[in-house]
């Protein structure tokens, strides 16, 4: 866009990039005299933008905040952002939810359509929990691209070259992972998009693969629990404990546990292995009146012979003792 509408726009988007702007300066940057600015701020005030102007040796404009929401402007980079932190945000639910999905779409239907097309993928990635920590925006878009192309997308995993099918972006506990078929695995493999180097150019184009269970944010989780395919933990076990169920209710995670009488509960919990389910039970610190199945039950005693054979006289204080022997005669 040329000519004033399009100096219009560039001098809105100086105003809104920094606080204060030297009124020559602003000229130099639209390469026009300082007489244009002031008469291009003046028409940004005619359409109701507050641009106060600001005392000093050089003068200068500031973009205040108004009574009234004008039109925004935003670069590329910032209306990609802000598609992100909405889709993240609706997803969320709360007070806000519903004010960020309306937000959202507004946004879409300003957006040019180079980067309308770009930013679909990502406000149909499903959000599992909140936000949390980011991504660079340029892997997000890479990879969205070849989810959305249905191209075989090319990276490196901790510099492990990959070729993978990538088929749909997730969102899970404030972080962006990619659900993709491994041609180098030949399996379904998740990966976290803070931790992948997407390349170029990518692959040929491939057909879609159905996702096990029809459903990808399910098998995401599953694969988190360790299973291959169910959202289901591959272990799970009941235990009575002597301690009030409001004592433990708030470390279950997403287990379950019930008030049972004399100040007692029973909790069921799941996990990736009968091990890691009894050192779970362990972290609640309380005495256990019942445990099934009879699979967890072996695991205690499994804990027990572990932590039993660490007492005071075991192989690590001896060797210990033996390390600082050996230094003292060494210095002798």
């Amino acid at each position: 866009m040329s000519g004033t509408p399009g100096r219009l726009l560039a001098l809105l988007s100086l105003l809104q990039a920094r606080r204060d702007w030297p009124g020559q300066l602003l000229a130099d940057r639209l390469e026009v005299s300082a007489r244009t600015v002031r008469r291009d701020v003046e028409r940004l005030r005619d359409l109701g933008y507050p641009v106060r102007a600001t005392k000093g040796p050089d003068g200068g404009y500031r973009l205040d905040a108004g009574e009234d929401l004008p039109p925004l402007l935003f670069d590329d980079e910032q209306a990609v952002a802000l598609t992100i932190a909405l889709r993240t945000t609706a997803a969320g639910g709360g007070g806000i939810g519903e004010g960020a999905a309306r937000a959202l779409t507004t946004v879409r239907q300003v957006l040019p359509a180079r980067l309308r097309h770009r930013v679909d993928v990502l406000a149909e990635a499903s959000v599992v929990g909140p936000a949390g920590a980011g991504v660079d925006t340029a892997v997000l878009l890479a990879v969205g691209d070849a989810v959305r192309a249905r191209e075989v997308l090319r990276l490196d995993l901790r510099d492990e070259p990959r070729r993978v099918e990538p088929h749909h972006l997730l969102h899970r506990g404030g972080r962006w992972y990619l659900l993709a078929w491994d041609l180098d695995r030949d399996d379904w493999r998740t990966f976290r998009l803070d931790r992948i180097t997407p390349k170029v150019p990518t692959g040929p184009r491939f057909g879609p693969r159905p996702v096990p269970g029809s459903d990808p944010v399910a098998l995401v989780e599953a694969r988190f629990k360790g299973s291959a395919t169910r959202d289901v933990w591959p272990c799970t076990g009941r235990v009575v404990l002597r301690r009030r169920a409001a004592e433990v209710a708030g470390f279950v995670g997403d287990g379950t546990v019930e008030e049972l009488e004399g100040d007692r509960c029973r909790v069921v919990l799941g996990s990736w292995s009968w091990t890691a389910l009894a050192a779970a039970v362990g972290r609640f610190d309380a005495p256990i009146e019942d445990a099934s199945p009879a699979a967890l039950r072996a695991a205690f005693a499994t804990l027990a012979d572990r932590f039993g054979a660490l007492d005071a006289r075991g192989p690590g204080r001896e060797s210990d003792r033996a390390l600082v022997e050996r230094r003292g005669r060494q210095s002798r």
